[in-house]
């Protein structure tokens, strides 16, 4: 069987959460809103590295952030 998992993310809706801006959030990580903006969108998957720091800046464990999914 070879099924490809998709990295998916609960970003905005923890960042809003928290009552972040994308470049409040951004700042925070050290990238830029337009980064922030992509990931919320799923149009970029994050680094090992940022995706832990986002992790740590929206106080979740990774898991609560990041999940896999199926692709169809």
């Amino acid at each position: 069987m070879n099924s490809h998992l998709q990295l998916k993310n609960r970003i905005k809706e923890l960042r809003k959460e928290k009552k972040l801006s994308q470049t409040e959030l951004a700042e925070m990580v050290g990238t830029t809103q337009n980064t922030i903006s992509s990931l919320e969108t799923g149009q970029y998957s994050p680094s090992a590295y940022l995706s832990g720091l986002i992790a740590v800046a929206l106080e979740k464990t990774w898991e609560e952030v990041f999940y896999y999914e199926k692709e169809q």
